[in-house]
C-alpha cells in the first residue's frame, strides 16, 4: 500500500510534476524517484534526523525525501546536478509545505565538485544516491565535510553489502576499507523496488554510517588508500605480490608487511583498515 501522507509526494504527484517539467528519468544520472511516503519516513527514521540538524541531501530529484527531512525539523542543503530539478525544488516545497521553505537551500552542482557549503556545517548526509556514483560521492563527502557525524544513504543492495562488509567476507573490498577509514558502517534496511519511479531493475538498501576517528598512524590518508587500491587491484594475489608495485619489489613489500606485523602471505581481503594503515606507515 502506498503512503501518500500530507505534504509528501505520492505516485500521481511525482508523475504529474515530472510531466509538467518535461523530465524523463535518465539512467545516465541514475534517476529513480521515490514516490512512497512510508519509505520516505522509513529513511528519515533510520537516519535519526532531529530538529536542528543540518543535512546534506545529494540528488533530491523532485523532492520526496527533501520534504520528509524538512518535516522532521532539519534544515536541508540539497545538491542537485539537474538544472530543471534544482530550479523547481524550492517551489515544490513552498507549495506543499510553505512553513518549511525557509529551511531549504538548493545548490546546482555535481556533488563531486562541491567543496564548501553555505550556512552552518552539516551534521548529517541523507540521500538516495544514484547507483553509478554512490561510492565516490559518499567517500568524497566524508573527506570534505568532517562535521558530518552520521550518514544514511540508499544505494544498490550490492553496493550496500560492499560498504558494510567486514574483513574476510566475500564482499569486502575497496569501498569497505575506505569507508572504514571514516566511519563504522552497517546495512540498515532493504527497500523494495516498487517504491520508485521508474522501477529499477536492482534491489536497494539503506546503509548507515557513524563517524569515528581514523586509525592512529603517521601515514596520510592518501598513502593508506594507495595501499588499499594496490591490495585489491588483483584480489587473488598475496600482499607480497600485490604491493610489489608501490613498494618497489616483492621483497620490499614483504619487509613492509613484516615491519607492520602483517603476514605478507595474506590477501588484502583479510586486512582491516588499521592493518592497511600500518603497512602504509612501514612503506614510509
Amino acid at each position: 500500500m502506498t503512503d501518500t501522507s500530507p505534504g509528501l509526494l505520492g505516485p500521481a504527484e511525482i508523475r504529474a510534476l515530472a510531466e509538467r517539467l518535461g523530465v524523463r528519468p535518465t539512467k545516465t544520472l541514475g534517476q529513480n524517484f521515490v514516490h512512497d511516503g512510508g519509505t520516505v519516513r522509513k529513511i528519515v527514521r533510520a537516519a535519526r534526523v532531529e530538529a536542528g540538524d543540518r543535512v546534506i541531501e545529494v540528488g533530491p530529484g523532485l523532492g520526496s525525501l527533501t520534504l520528509g527531512l524538512l518535516d522532521a525539523g532539519a534544515s536541508v542543503v540539497a545538491v542537485e546536478i539537474d538544472p530543471v530539478l534544482a530550479g523547481r525544488l524550492p517551489q515544490t516545497v513552498a507549495e506543499r509545505r510553505p512553513d518549511l521553505a525557509d529551511r531549504l537551500t538548493v545548490i546546482l552542482s555535481d556533488a563531486m565538485d562541491v567543496t564548501e557549503l553555505p550556512g552552518e556545517p552539516p551534521t548529517a548526509l541523507v540521500a538516495n544516491l544514484p547507483y553509478n556514483v554512490a561510492v565516490p560521492v559518499l567517500l568524497t563527502a566524508l573527506e570534505r565535510f568532517p562535521s558530518l557525524e552520521t550518514v544514511l544513504v540508499m544505494v544498490q543492495a550490492e553496493v550496500a553489502d560492499r560498504l558494510a562488509a567486514p574483513p574476510g567476507s566475500r564482499t569486502y573490498g575497496i569501498p569497505s576499507a575506505k569507508a572504514a577509514w571514516y566511519a563504522s558502517a552497517r546495512r540498515a534496511a532493504t527497500v523494495g523496488r516498487n517504491v520508485f519511479w521508474p522501477v529499477p531493475n536492482v534491489d536497494s538498501a539503506l546503509v548507515a554510517l557513524e563517524r569515528r576517528d581514523p586509525p592512529e598512524t603517521t601515514a596520510t590518508r592518501e598513502q593508506v588508500f594507495a595501499v588499499v587500491d594496490a591490495a585489491f587491484a588483483q584480489r587473488r594475489k598475496t600482499l607480497r605480490s600485490a604491493l610489489a608495485g608501490i613498494a618497489g619489489s616483492p621483497a620490499a613489500a614483504q619487509e613492509a608487511c613484516e615491519k607492520a606485523g602483517v603476514d605478507p602471505g595474506l590477501r588484502g581481503e583479510r586486512l582491516d583498515i588499521t592493518g592497511f594503515a600500518r603497512i602504509a606507515e612501514a612503506l614510509g
